[in-house]
């Protein structure tokens, strides 16, 4: 099992089994012909400057393309399966092309958190 460590508070850090996580979009997306995925990011959060830029802008978004499993990946993040349930659902669409699945993950999942594409949520235990 591999795990992330998590700032708890801003000076505090937990350690944090990755594969319980439930991951949540942060950014809108589309999806070419090809059902590729593209995260649109908009380029400006300020609330002055999206009112008085963006309308201006010809391209109002940063757009990051990805590859067709960076592409299956983020079409399954749903904010209610966890990373280990997407990672069952993936290995068994693409098999071998995404061996091995655990040092996959955890790389594509913590860029995408580096990068703030995602945020993580604890799966609620029910008893």
């Amino acid at each position: 099992m591999f795990h992330i460590l998590k700032k708890k508070n801003r000076n505090e850090l937990t350690q944090v089994n990755l594969w319980e996580l439930i991951p949540v979009r942060n950014f809108n997306h589309e999806i070419n012909d090809d059902n590729l995925v593209t995260i649109l990011i908009p380029k400006f959060t300020n609330n002055f400057l999206v009112q008085f830029l963006m309308p201006r802008l010809k391209h109002p978004f940063i757009k990051v393309k990805l590859d067709k499993i960076g592409s299956a990946v983020w079409l399954e993040i749903d904010g209610v399966k966890s990373v280990g349930e997407i990672a069952t659902l993936i290995e068994s669409k693409f098999k071998e092309d995404v061996y091995p699945v655990e040092e996959r993950f955890q790389k594509f999942f913590s860029q995408l958190f580096n990068h703030r594409f995602i945020k993580f949520e604890h799966k609620e235990v029910k008893i």
